[in-house]
This record gives C-alpha cells, structure tokens and sequence, in this order.
C-alpha cells in the first residue's frame, strides 16, 4: 500500500467513514494494520480489545521472533505506533493504550 493509500485509511478512519462499529475497532485495525507490515509470519498476528470506562486497551500477540520487530530498538517502534493508536483514539473519541506480548 502506498503512502497516499495509508493517509486516505487514516483520514477516513477518524471521519468515522469506515464500516465499523466502534471507535475503537477503527484504532485496532490500524493497529493490526501497522503491525502486519512488521512482522514475518502474519497469521501470528491477533489483537485483543478490551474497552472500558477509562479507554480501550489493545494487546498484540505475535510470535516470539517478531516481537522484536514490533517493539524496534530502544522501543521506537512500539513508541511510534502508540502515537498513532492514541492519535487515532483522540480523533474519533477513546484513549488508547497498546500493549505487545510476546
């Protein structure tokens, strides 16, 4: 997917336009999204959410030799998809907090 493609998901992930239910199921699909970009083996690849009154948490599980991947050096990575997970929550209305495990 090109440059162009990941901004009009994004933009219409936070206009709402997406055939999801939830504001939170649109953050999770960029999640998964960002996340199956990474990784080697993607059908490792699952998110748990789990919404309540204080936000939206979501926990990626993926296999041990792409965890690495996921998390980057010094935690860049993990660092940087949270910007985006959070930016995302904050655009459609959820906090949003993403947890990797192993």
């Amino acid at each position: 997917m090109s440059f162009d493609a990941e901004e009009e998901y994004v933009s219409q992930a936070a206009e709402g336009s997406t055939s999801e239910g939830l504001p939170s199921d649109q953050v999770a699909d960029l999640v998964e999204y960002v996340v199956c970009g990474l990784v080697d083996d993607v059908n490792s690849v699952s998110l748990d959410v789990t919404d309540s009154d204080d936000g939206t948490l979501i926990e990626v599980s993926c296999s041990e030799e792409d965890t690495g991947k996921v998390i980057g050096r010094r935690g860049r990575t993990i660092k940087a998809i949270r910007t985006l997970a959070r930016a995302l929550g904050q655009r459609v209305g959820t906090s949003v907090e993403v947890e990797v495990l192993g």
